[in-house]
């Protein structure tokens, strides 16, 4: 975040925790939540049990500072730390109650955590954090290290500092922390407990935040439930998959391990046990500080798992109301027909189109055929020098088969049936074989035609020829017979 005055003033005006800091209130508000919702580790509190512990702590300041101090009960002191301009507490009803519900939202939960780091430490420890911080970079390093030879290295080195360390323990030297040492390191376990309380606190608002989102746009959407959904799923997703949502979901994981919460356990009552460590007095929270953070963590699913009840009842309610919907068009119906059936209306009632059925035989659908993909290649072209005679670029032979059809279809108005040969001589061929070819692909494709075997005809034709200007050519075929078809081509008026 950048530290201008833009962001600061608007930070000022708008941000929660900063709001509470300014108050004339803020030592009741901050004094009260923290002992109240922090040191327990209360997530969600009743109204009523909130009520009575303000009673008591209002009972208690006005006997100090007189009856004037804080004049308004209660309960309106809750409503009003709870209203949305000041956002310092989040209140709510549960589903199947209707008795409200209080909880610490994160900027207020920052604003205390800040509050709390202000009192002087004993003392400020460094050690422990470098310590901490040259770690972490020796965990980056390592496990973002891809080559083989290096990682191998790394990990012979510390196989040789563990067997150093057996050695020495085995000879008799141990290495003990000092005093000073163990209090660092469990002030900073401990401020990191805290602070990861508060993380829980902050991811589950923004998963409540999506939640209300997606219960705003149920209750003012107006389109189709797919493009509802897909929206919804899209944010879940990217919260899910974001660091938050990863980081979130690692953490849970390892600590639902029984394994794990029995070493944790065992851990706790080891440290806590050394006298260095119970002079620090912890409290009484920190022996089940782990238990807090699966509580945490529990609330956290539960708002997940809200979010994905309101969708399914979503879904309930518009299938029901579509259901409905669809048997009111049919009772409508119902009734009109009712009504039409002692004095039917004269006339058509209603135009529908013809009826026929489509039908597709299997035999009938064509063979699945590869797409053609084109292999184009980036090659570029270069200007030769061989000269290359253009003219068969105009030698090309072209068969006019609309012609040909139009032929054939004029012998076939005066008659049933007429021979390839009869059609020749009326007609003799201009294109040679080509032609010739294409007569026969009509015979086969357009028209019907048949083949006498016993029968051969001769067909003649002309053929330029540079040196023999005309050049004839012959062909001898069984005989063809084009019949009269539908499928035929015209290109005269019916008669």
């Amino acid at each position: 975040m950048s530290i201008d005055y833009a962001t600061l003033d608007t930070l000022r005006l708008h941000n929660p925790a900063w709001r509470l800091l300014r108050s004339d209130h803020a030592p009741l508000i901050a004094s009260f939540l923290h002992r109240v919702f922090v040191l327990p580790n209360v997530r969600v509190m009743a109204a009523a049990d909130l009520v009575e512990a303000l009673d008591d702590e209002l009972y208690a300041l006005r006997l100090q500072l007189g009856e004037t101090a804080f004049p308004k009960a209660a309960h309106e002191y809750l409503n009003d730390w709870a209203a949305q301009d000041k956002a310092w507490l989040r209140k709510f009803y549960r589903a199947g109650t209707d008795e409200a519900q209080f909880d610490l939202t994160p900027a207020t939960e920052k604003a205390i955590a800040w509050l709390a780091r202000l009192s002087e430490q004993q003392f400020v420890g460094t050690e422990s954090r470098l310590l901490t911080l040259f770690e972490l970079l020796k965990q980056i390093s390592q496990g973002s290290e891809a080559d083989p030879a290096k990682r191998l290295a790394e990990l012979q080195k510390k196989r040789d500092e563990v067997d150093a360390e057996i050695a020495r323990v085995l000879a008799g030297d141990v290495a003990l922390l000092d005093d000073t040492a163990v209090k660092e390191r469990f002030q900073q376990f401990t401020q990191g407990a805290r602070e990861l309380l508060a993380d829980f606190r902050e991811v589950e608002h923004n998963f409540r935040q999506l939640d209300r989102r997606v219960r705003e746009r149920i209750a003012l959407w107006q389109g189709g439930k797919g493009a509802l959904l897909e929206q919804i799923m899209g944010e879940r997703d990217a919260i899910a998959d974001s660091d938050q949502g990863k980081s979130f979901r690692a953490f849970w994981d390892f600590l639902l391990s029984s394994d794990r919460q029995e070493l944790l356990t065992e851990l706790l009552a080891r440290v806590l046990a050394l006298p260095t460590v119970a002079e620090l007095k912890p409290s009484a929270r920190a022996h089940r500080v782990h238990y807090d953070w699966m509580e945490a963590g529990e609330h956290t699913q539960r708002t997940v798992a809200a979010l994905s009840q309101q969708l399914r009842r979503f879904l309930d309610d518009q299938a029901w109301l579509e259901n409905r919907r669809i048997m009111d068009i049919l009772h409508g119906i119902e009734s009109k027909a009712l009504a039409l059936r002692a004095a039917p209306p004269a006339g058509a009632m209603m135009d529908m189109a013809e009826p026929r059925a489509d039908i597709d035989l299997s035999m009938e659908r064509t063979l699945f055929t590869p797409a053609f993909k084109s292999i184009l290649s980036n090659v570029v072209l270069q200007a030769g020098d061989e000269e290359v005679d253009a003219a068969a670029l105009f030698e090309q032979v072209f068969v006019d088969r609309a012609r040909l059809s139009r032929h054939i279809n004029r012998a076939l108005q005066n008659q049933a049936q007429v021979s390839l040969g009869a059609l020749l001589s009326a007609q003799p061929l201009e294109q040679g074989l080509a032609e010739l070819v294409c007569y026969l692909q009509l015979g086969s494709d357009v028209f019907s035609m048949a083949i006498d075997e016993n029968t051969t005809e001769t067909v003649y034709w002309s053929s330029p020829n540079a040196e023999s200007p005309a050049l004839s050519r012959s062909a001898r075929l069984p005989r063809v017979i084009f019949m009269q078809s539908t499928n035929s081509l015209t290109d005269t008026p019916q008669r």
